[in-house]
């Protein structure tokens, strides 16, 4: 009995091993080159429209099953900087600083930290108001902006805004089953919503909205810009007028996109690097032709909007540093890394004012995602020197985070 138990011990650490991902590969379907950037399995990279990078494109944090981790992209050489369970929100566009939240032994309450990410040293900024929790960060770091469920409503249910989906170090299963269901009945319930500002350097909160029975969500301040915020009407998207921007001192609540069509969506919006362009995902009849990046710059109006067919379709899609390329993570349908390029179909001087700009995606497969479970999502994003696209994957079983080359590798040698 004893040998079985070590044999069988031998068999389940080698069966681990086999699942462990390499640590480089050629994709034999693009051609392109996939680095395994993180060890730890159940690691994941962020969330699609939240920085992780550092100022300097040298540094790129990450989350794993027990904290917080840095990655070195030139030596692949991590080191933790925090430890146990938190919502990470972002890393700072000026300064070596990541901000996240922490729970405390009230499910209702949490605190606002931040870490230096040369030094380690983790820092409480403030003690955040009940059922409240802080989903982005201005582009000066003095503010930060979230959202709380008012009083006691459904205060003993599922919805009391402490735990947001896809921020927490530690929920590497992916998204639920039933999400949209879940969203669904999130909407449909009401509860009363506040949105936020807490002053980073004094703990002060100021009231954006208060009292609206909308579900405020997704909180995206503009990199630029550190008086503009951008937050959703959360829900499916076909039931929401979903994306609007407001200013620091609670004037000019404006929304992006409104819907003319029965059953048309827009969402996945995010900010692009120039902190005046808002780029998001639009449908319309189901996506039966395709759909569409679009794009709203806040300063001169101009809008365009890029088609793609179904085959090319993506959860998430996302915008270069430059604003000249786009990529994608796939779907069930179409289970590829997608890199975009946009061509614009031209005017031939028509008639009118402002009018939207169309053309269309031109695509390259960069990885091949068919044994990817599209429960967890794979949030592609670019890394600051564009050579390279980010995202998280199970292909291999366990979560980690990959970069795929952009450009295709030489295999001459």
């Amino acid at each position: 009995m004893k040998h079985i138990a070590v044999f069988l011990s031998l068999f389940s650490a080698a069966a681990v091993f086999a699942q462990t991902p390499p640590t480089s590969w050629i994709d034999p379907d693009t051609g392109h080159r996939i680095i395994r950037l993180t060890r730890e399995p159940g690691s994941d990279s962020f969330y699609f429209n939240d920085n992780s990078f550092t100022p300097d494109g040298k540094r790129m944090v990450y989350t794993t099953t027990n904290g917080v981790s840095v990655l070195n992209l030139d030596t692949l050489q991590s080191t933790q900087v925090v430890t146990g369970r938190v919502h990470t929100i972002i890393v700072a566009h000026k300064s070596d600083t990541l901000y996240y939240t922490r729970g405390t032994t009230n499910r209702f309450f949490s605190t606002l930290w931040c870490v230096n990410l040369d030094t380690g040293v983790n820092r409480k900024l403030a003690d955040l108001p009940r059922r409240a929790d802080i989903s982005a960060i201005n582009a000066d770091e003095t503010f930060g902006g979230g959202t709380y469920i008012e009083g006691d409503a459904n205060a003993g249910g599922a919805y009391d805004g402490t735990v947001p989906l896809g921020r927490m170090s530690d929920t590497n299963l992916g998204e639920p089953a039933n999400k949209g269901e879940m969203m669904a009945r999130r909407l449909a319930a009401k509860l009363p919503n506040t949105l936020f500002t807490i002053d980073l350097r004094t703990g002060k909160i100021k009231k954006l909205i208060e009292h609206s029975h909308d579900w405020l969500n997704h909180l995206q301040f503009s990199p630029t810009d550190p008086t503009l915020l951008m937050y959703c009407h959360e829900g499916n998207w076909q039931q929401v007028d979903r994306i609007w921007t407001i200013r620091t001192d609670g004037s000019h609540n404006q929304l992006v996109h409104k819907r003319t069509q029965e059953e048309e969506q827009a969402g996945h919006e995010w900010w692009g690097a120039d902190g005046e362009t808002i780029f998001y995902q639009l449908h319309f009849a189901h996506g039966r032709n395709g759909d569409w990046i679009a794009s709203y710059n806040v300063k001169t109006g101009a809008r365009v909007w890029l088609h793609y067919n179904l085959d090319q379709s993506s959860i998430h899609d996302n915008s270069s540093p430059d604003g000249k390329l786009y990529c994608g993570d796939g779907d069930n349908r179409a289970p590829w890394i997608f890199l975009f390029h946009p061509v614009m179909f031209p005017s031939e001087n028509s008639l009118g004012t402002n009018l939207i700009k169309t053309g269309y995606l031109e695509s390259e497969k960069l990885v091949n995602m068919s044994k990817q479970n599209y429960r967890l999502e794979p949030n592609p994003s670019f890394t600051p020197d564009m050579k390279y696209i980010i995202f998280r994957s199970n292909m291999f079983g366990a979560d980690y985070a990959f970069a795929v080359e952009i450009a295709k590798a030489d295999q001459s040698h």
